[in-house]
């Protein structure tokens, strides 16, 4: 609970049983929300929102319908109200786009992105009638530039990120913000479950506390877009301006993401 002892509502995190989102899920209790915490683990899952003081749900993001009961429940802890959604949940898959397995490309889809749709539609009517709330969305440096190897994972970013800028136009004027995070290489169990570790001497991974700090910033401050790492925003510009030079410099940018 915030230091002055008043619940400043309820906050839904994804894929908050673990890494960035265990990580918010704290930093949001902290600053006094009651925190949904979402995960598949049930022990892990429930751990972390007894740590947060928090609920915890368990859904397969993948399976259909499991967002919508999601919100549901979500719902029902705030008294039909939830101020803040954090879709963070996510995974990847690396690898020949010849060789992914029989159906990995419709979870990743799935959960990368058609499950934030959903959990939006289901949440943001009830912040439209109070005029108020916050939209996070946790997407990757592979689905602003592309990453060799990642083609579907990047795919799914993309969509994430270009949904959240499109609702953010049509949200502009209420007092309902829209972020996105564009993460880099951060130290979670991601590329272990993606079943490829993290080989790149450079970039070093870093801190889950500097993205969920990011997190926070579009939280609190309405931030629309942050970069973790800020020089992020290097690689974007380049490709951007001189796609050319980026295609030639695109292994020393990085070629991973996380």
């Amino acid at each position: 609970m915030s230091e002055g002892g008043a619940r400043r509502g309820v906050a839904l995190v994804t894929g908050s049983s673990s890494g960035i989102g265990a990580v918010t899920a704290t930093a949001l209790a902290r600053r006094g929300y009651r925190v949904v915490v979402h995960g598949r683990d049930e022990r892990a899952t429930a751990s972390v929102a007894m740590a947060v003081d928090g609920v915890p749900v368990c859904a397969d993001l993948a399976r259909e319908g499991e967002a919508e009961r999601l919100a549901e429940r979500a719902l029902e802890v705030g008294g039909g109200r939830v101020e803040v959604l954090v879709n963070n949940a996510g995974f990847g898959w690396q690898g020949d786009f010849g060789a992914m397995p029989e159906g990995t490309a419709q979870r990743l889809l799935a959960v990368n992105l058609a499950a934030p749709i959903a959990l939006t539609r289901a949440l943001l009517p009830g912040m439209r009638e109070r005029d108020a709330g916050r939209l996070v969305f946790v997407s990757s440096i592979a689905g602003r530039v592309g990453v060799s190897g990642e083609a579907v994972y990047a795919a799914s970013k993309a969509g994430l990120g270009c949904f959240a800028d499109s609702l953010r136009g049509e949200l502009r004027g209420t007092g309902i913000g829209v972020g996105v995070v564009v993460a880099g290489v951060i130290a979670t169990p991601f590329f272990e479950r993606r079943g490829t570790p993290y080989a790149r001497r450079w970039p070093k991974p870093i801190p889950t506390e500097a993205a969920a700090e990011a997190v926070m910033r579009c939280v609190e401050r309405g931030a629309a877009e942050v970069f973790v790492p800020r020089w992020l925003r290097v690689p974007v510009a380049v490709q951007g301006v001189a796609p050319g030079v980026y295609r030639r410099l695109e292994g020393w940018f990085g070629g991973e993401g996380g």
